[in-house]
């Protein structure tokens, strides 16, 4: 993720809300404006002065666009220089931001499967959001990795989504279940093969680590899939 030459905004935090240990969802205002545009799947960089130097972050938007508003989700990184001053941050502080940034962001409707691990889900819920609400067309599936169970984050949002949509299916898995889990286990990129079975037509989104992400592009390409098939983004 990159960010490019735009304006600088103040960024003033709302609120932010426990997702999980060490993980939080943060809703900021862009307060030297409105309207904030940007489209679901986008990302915005957060500057700020850490120990006499500027830091900068890249943080996808995990939101769809709502008047100045917009959410982010992301780690506490223990020995990291800006998720620490976020976590530390009250409502009513501020931080510069620029953006919006990124062509991380759904292509034409088409059947799709999205992919994601730990916060590489935050793009898919302002994504998911707003797609499924205008295409009732196409088939959206979302498997969604992580390590323990308390870790979906958004879980009753995307099981809620589900509940709704009839061409929507939420497929989480866990690579460290307990014994009561009685869903998917495992890493992701098998489930993806399962998703996609025989065909050979969806659109397939992936966010996540480098790792997780060059494995299922490398399988995606050895079952036939074409590059414009593969969207992908990473996060580290």
């Amino acid at each position: 993720m990159t960010p490019g030459a735009h304006a600088a905004h103040r960024a003033r935090l709302l609120s932010s809300r426990e997702l999980a240990p060490n993980t939080r969802n943060f809703v900021f205002e862009i307060a030297d404006v409105e309207t904030f545009g940007f489209v679901p799947g986008q990302f915005i960089s957060l500057t700020a002065e850490i120990n006499g130097k500027p830091i900068t972050r890249a943080y996808s938007i995990a939101s769809v666009p709502q008047a100045n508003r917009v959410e982010f989700c992301l780690n506490l990184v223990e020995e990291g220089f800006m998720s620490p001053l976020l976590f530390a941050m009250q409502p009513g502080d501020e931080i510069e931001a620029k953006g919006p940034y990124g062509g991380f962001i759904f292509r034409q409707p088409a059947h799709t499967i999205c992919v994601a691990t730990g916060t590489g889900i935050a793009p898919f819920r302002g994504m998911l959001l707003q797609r499924l609400a205008e295409d009732p067309a196409h088939e959206y599936k979302l498997i969604f990795g992580v390590r323990h169970e308390h870790g979906l984050l958004y879980r009753d949002e995307f099981e809620d989504l589900a509940r709704a949509h009839a061409n929507f299916s939420f497929l989480p898995t866990l690579t460290r279940p307990t014994d009561v889990w009685m869903g998917r286990n495992g890493r992701v990129q098998q489930h993806v093969l399962d998703a996609i079975g025989e065909r050979r037509d969806f659109v397939i989104y992936i966010c996540g680590l480098k790792e997780m992400v060059d494995d299922v592009r490398g399988r995606l390409r050895e079952l036939g899939f074409d590059r414009k098939q593969i969207v992908y983004e990473k996060y580290d």
